[in-house]
């Protein structure tokens, strides 16, 4: 019988995990509260190599979670409450019992169905509203589009993804509305701010809702952006070093024109 080799190389990173508790100090100081932190820190580096789209950063980032996941079932194991076989076999069952499709009698018939029938499911065992399991501290972008998921397995949508315009004009009329009523002392004094930051919100919710109902990922796409924006900044700030300038000694005209001089280098390139 062929050797597996997946478990050999799991068997070997769990044995490893055990020599590094034992004899490393740094390891066995670790706490879950400790590693938290890192934990995210990794899952954002994980997210950056997608973006990338560099298979080998992907490998590695994957690898450093993987270390997590089995340093939590260490501790897990060391004060009693679950370990790596727990863990296991509770993600084997939810995935089961989630997956009727696959592993039942249920027939669906796309994707968007399978996502419906999973908020089902979820109420079914025991969740008592289908906004549970958001992490409370999900980045606000990231958190409303993942509420404009889950409402949707349940049927809350837009039953045409065009009337979405509509209520982005409703949100931007509003937000003008807002602007109007304060002076920009008001603002600056936070005299009205707070309605402000409210329809500017309600504004961003619905941009993220088009977002999703396009097939597009808000979050990857205005990250995108920003490693456009930070590209393109600095190659500005190159090309005024290349003038024995600084950008502060610039205008704003200027400042726009060398802007300009970058997208097109870009676009020709």
């Amino acid at each position: 019988m062929k050797k597996d080799t997946r478990l050999t190389a799991f068997k070997e990173l769990l044995d490893i995990m055990d020599k590094l508790r034992e004899k490393c100090p740094w390891d066995r100081e670790q706490t879950f509260e400790s590693l938290r932190k890192l934990t995210i820190e990794e899952t954002y580096e994980l997210a950056d190599a997608i973006l990338k789209k560099n298979s080998e950063e992907v490998k590695d980032e994957l690898g450093d979670l993987m270390l997590h996941i089995v340093f939590y079932a260490k501790l897990g194991s060391e004060n009693g409450t679950f370990n790596i076989t727990d863990v296991l076999n509770s993600i084997n069952k939810k995935l089961v019992n989630r997956h009727p499709h696959v592993f039942g009698d249920i027939e669906v018939s796309d994707a968007e169905e399978v996502k419906e029938n999973w908020e089902k499911i979820k109420l079914r065992e025991g969740k008592k509203s289908v906004l549970e399991g958001i992490p409370k501290s999900l980045p606000a972008l990231v958190k409303a589009n993942r509420l404009q998921e889950k409402v949707r397995g349940v049927g809350f949508d837009w039953k045409d993804r065009s009337e979405i315009w509509e209520k982005i004009n409703e949100e931007m009329g509003e937000v003008k509305e807002e602007l109007l009523k304060l002076s920009e002392e008001n603002i600056k004094e936070n005299d009205g701010k707070e309605k402000l930051e409210g329809e500017f919100g309600d504004l961003f919710f619905s941009l993220i809702n088009a977002a999703r109902l396009y097939g597009i990922d808000p979050e990857n796409s205005l990250e995108r952006t920003n490693q456009k924006f930070i590209r393109r900044f600095r190659q500005m700030e190159i090309i005024v070093a290349q003038q024995g300038k600084k950008l502060e000694d610039l205008s704003l005209p200027e400042m726009d024109r060398v802007w300009k001089q970058v997208k097109k280098e870009e676009v020709i390139k």
